[in-house]
Order: C-alpha cells, then sequence, then structure tokens
C-alpha cells in the first residue's frame, strides 16, 4: 500500500542542493504540465472518476490539486522572496478536492490552470539570484523553515509523485 501511496517514495532534501539536481528540479516543473496532459489525453472518462489505489483521490481530483497546490506553492515562493521568512497559510488539500469545482469543472481548465501556473513561476525560478534561493519561509503545519530552492525540489517531485499515480 505504502508503494501506491507513494509511487517515486517521499521526497527528502538534500543536504546541499548542487546545480545540475537544481537544474533537472526545474525541467521536470517545466515539463510537467505537457507530459500530464499528454497521459490525460488517453484516459477515458471511466478512468478520470476511477481512484489509483483504495482509499486515494480520483484520478480527476488529482489533476485538478495539482494546480491548486502548485498555485499555493508559486504564492508562497513570492511570500519569501518579498518578506523576511513569512509563516505561510496551509490549506485543507482533502477538502479542496470534495468541492464542486472538483466535481464538475472539466479537467481541460485544471490542465491549462498547471500549464499558465508553471509558466509563470519558471520564468520566477529562473530568473532567482543565490541569495533569494536562501530565502525561506516558515510551514506553521509542518514545523519547518523551507528555502526556495528547497521549494523548487518538493514541488518537481510533488508532479512527480501525482504523475506516477495517474500513470
Amino acid at each position: 500500500m505504502e508503494r501506491k501511496k507513494y509511487p517515486i517514495g517521499k521526497f527528502e532534501s538534500p543536504n546541499a542542493i548542487q546545480d545540475d539536481l537544481f537544474s533537472s528540479w526545474v525541467r521536470s516543473m517545466e515539463t510537467l504540465p505537457s507530459r500530464l496532459e499528454e497521459v490525460v489525453s488517453s484516459i477515458s472518462m471511466d478512468q478520470l472518476d476511477s481512484q489509483y489505489r483504495p482509499g486515494s483521490w480520483t484520478v480527476r481530483q488529482v489533476i485538478h490539486h495539482l494546480p491548486d497546490s502548485h498555485l499555493n506553492g508559486y504564492t508562497r515562493m513570492k511570500l519569501a522572496l518579498t518578506e523576511d521568512n513569512p509563516t505561510i497559510k496551509p490549506y485543507d488539500e482533502n477538502g479542496w478536492s470534495l468541492l464542486t469545482d472538483v466535481q464538475t469543472v472539466d479537467v481541460q481548465v485544471s490542465l491549462d490552470l498547471l500549464k499558465n501556473i508553471h509558466t509563470r513561476w519558471i520564468a520566477l525560478i529562473k530568473g532567482l539570484n543565490s541569495a533569494e534561493m536562501k530565502r525561506t519561509f516558515y510551514h506553521p503545519a509542518n514545523k519547518v523553515k523551507v528555502s526556495v530552492a528547497e521549494q523548487v525540489g518538493l514541488y518537481a517531485w510533488h508532479g512527480e509523485h501525482h504523475l506516477s499515480h495517474i500513470i
């Protein structure tokens, strides 16, 4: 069951983030929207409303979750870049997955939203300097300080994690 929940394992932030690792994270984030769209194009309506493991979200919920989560991530990064170690606001992702828009809106809307969020986010990331990559925010639910560079890795992992649920 753990393997189905975390098919690529859990995210582990390295002690030091090397340039090649950071670049691979950026590439992963940059290509996620098109790779997700390609996978979703071959999914039937029945598959969209099926769970990828017992007790999980449906594929539809996962697709809608990605832009919800990544919009939060993009906002958190902007807060970290413009404020001094801000405390971010966690959100109830399970609650969000049950809202009407997730149940009724065509998944193409969320695929387009993810693409647009990533277009802006990748432009922001590619323009970061070394001081900006060290800036942080505080996550009160996890009780951790997260650097901008670490967050790139986390969201690269997050995209791959959920893409693996759908494939």
